[in-house]
Parts: structure tokens; C-alpha cells; sequence
């Protein structure tokens, strides 16, 4: 069992808290980021740049600069094609279409994607009961894809673009599982990731017309912009120490409360409302990431 005190604990918990809260957020700054026509392209750019300065300036405290070795960059244009460039793609055309509650209940089938994605890469063996917690997942989507589920008229098409995301993140997770981060700490990684994706959707931006000045900063969609990208380093910054403090088991918990507080925030911020439908469809969510996350014989890591 873990040697924690109670004080220990409760700080983890109250992370735990923190972070989901955080997290949670961003999905209706991304809702507010595109409601007056900004176009995804322009909008990943700013966000990875945003990033890499924070990140910059992470690893300065830190001490530790970005390893240039070939593996290292592999590892880093990996993680900013799967794991920002192409799931933000899709995720921010979905939130233009999407209320930004379903998105974030959406989002809440990374862990049930990783497990076939395990599979498939000979990374886990097969689980009748995380095969159940998968197929609640999947019953979820179809509640909330469903004519008639909801009074919000969700187009299918939309909801299936909804769930790229998730499928990328779980297999990012995945493919660093498998091929590891060439001898980089995951602040190197996220600082190497950010760096070349704003490189590559720098051009990107400006040849499509989507293009945002930094003067679009000030406006209301600008900040909200900026906010969810600050908040995405902070937290995950927070994830990463909380993993090596709790371990991992107790840290993928966060899962429930950025799925939980997206939901919340999303009715908070937006005035968003939902059918019973979509209240199932939430609740057979949560069973599926219960039934799919590893188990462990303790639930933080020893001391």
C-alpha cells in the first residue's frame, strides 16, 4: 500500500481537482475561439506557439535544454502531428458544429480507443471487462448520435469528426508507449512538439487565408484562445509532476473530471443544456473509462 500521509493525499487529490477544472475549460474557450469565423489552422498555430514559450521557459527553470538528435526529433514531430496538429484539426471544425458539453463527453473515450489501439500494437493483452467498458463507450456515442436522442439536431457527421481527436490522443499514447521519447523528459518533448508545429503551421496558416494577427490577441475569441492554451501547459506541466509524485493510475483519474467539469463549464459559461439523452450518454461514459483504465494494487505510488 502507499506510504502517503493523509496530508500528501489530499494535496494530490486537490491537483487532481484543479486540473480537471482546467482542463475541463478549455474545450468551451475553444467553443468561444471559433464563434466569430476563426479558422483552425490560424488558431493551432497561435496555440502551439503559445506553448512553446511557455515550455521555453519551463525548461529554463528546469535546467534542461531540447536534445537535437534525429530520434529526438522524430519523437517531437510524432507528437505535434498526433497529438495537436491533426486532432485540433478536426476538433476545432467540430466545435463550430458541436456544443462544446458533447465535445468534451466525446473526448472522454481516449482511454477506450487506447485499448484497442493497444492491442493492435501488441501493448496490452485482451480484457473481457475493458472490451465492456469499450462497448459502454461506444453505446454512449450512438445515445448521442442518435436521431431523436437529444433536442439539439447533432449532425453524425460531426459527432464521427468529434471523436478524431480521441483516437489520435489514444494513440499517441500508444506510440510513446511503444517507441519511447528517445531519452527526453515529457517538458523537452512538449517544448520540441510545440517548436516544430508552429513551424509547420506557421505557412500553413498564411498560405490557406487563415491567418490570425497578434493584434486578434485583444478580442474576446483572441484571449480565449491564449487562456486555453496557458491553461493546457499548466495543467499538463501538473499532470507530469502528479504522475511522479501518485503515479499514473491515480493521476488518469483526471479523466472523469475533465469530462465532468467540460460539462459543467460548457453550462457555466455557454448556457448550454442537455436532454436526458445526453445525461445517459454521459453516464455510460464514465462506466466505460471505469471499466477500461489498468488496475493497480495501490492506488498512489509509494513514497
Amino acid at each position: 500500500m502507499s506510504q502517503h500521509s493523509r496530508r500528501e493525499i489530499i494535496v494530490f487529490s486537490a491537483v487532481l481537482i484543479i486540473m480537471g477544472a482546467g482542463w475541463g475549460a478549455t474545450q468551451p474557450l475553444a467553443k468561444i475561439a471559433v464563434s466569430t469565423g476563426y479558422k483552425h489552422f490560424g488558431l493551432i498555430f497561435w496555440q502551439l506557439f503559445v506553448g512553446a514559450l511557455l515550455m521555453a521557459v519551463i525548461c529554463a527553470l528546469r535546467g534542461t535544454r531540447l536534445p537535437r538528435g534525429r530520434r529526438q526529433i522524430g519523437v517531437c514531430l510524432m507528437v505535434a502531428t498526433v497529438g495537436t496538429m491533426i486532432p485540433n484539426t478536426t476538433s476545432y471544425q467540430a466545435a463550430v458544429h458541436l456544443p462544446s458539453g458533447i465535445l468534451s463527453i466525446l473526448l472522454s473515450m481516449v482511454p477506450m480507443w487506447a485499448f484497442p489501439i493497444a492491442l493492435a500494437m501488441k501493448l496490452d493483452q485482451f480484457s473481457v471487462r475493458r472490451f465492456f467498458g469499450l462497448l459502454l463507450g461506444l453505446c454512449g456515442v450512438l445515445l448521442i448520435a442518435a436521431p431523436g436522442a437529444s433536442a439539439l439536431n447533432l449532425s453524425v457527421f460531426w459527432v464521427l469528426i468529434g471523436l478524431v481527436s480521441g483516437i489520435c490522443y489514444g494513440l499517441e499514447g500508444n506510440l510513446v508507449a511503444k517507441f519511447g521519447t528517445a531519452g527526453m523528459d515529457p517538458f523537452q518533448v512538449l517544448y520540441g512538439a510545440s517548436l516544430m508545429g508552429a513551424a509547420i503551421m506557421l505557412p500553413v496558416a498564411i498560405a490557406s487565408g487563415q491567418w490570425i494577427a497578434p493584434v486578434e490577441g485583444l478580442t474576446r475569441e483572441g484571449s480565449a484562445l491564449v487562456l486555453a492554451s496557458v491553461i493546457h501547459v499548466v495543467v499538463y506541466a501538473g499532470y507530469v509532476w502528479l504522475v511522479g509524485r501518485a503515479g499514473s493510475v491515480f493521476a488518469v483519474q483526471v479523466s472523469y473530471l475533465v469530462t465532468g467539469f467540460g460539462v459543467i463549464w460548457a453550462k457555466l459559461i455557454l448556457d448550454e443544456a442537455y436532454s436526458a439523452g445526453i445525461w445517459g450518454a454521459l453516464l455510460l461514459m464514465f462506466a466505460g473509462m471505469y471499466l477500461v483504465q489498468p488496475r493497480a494494487k495501490a492506488a498512489l505510488a509509494p513514497a
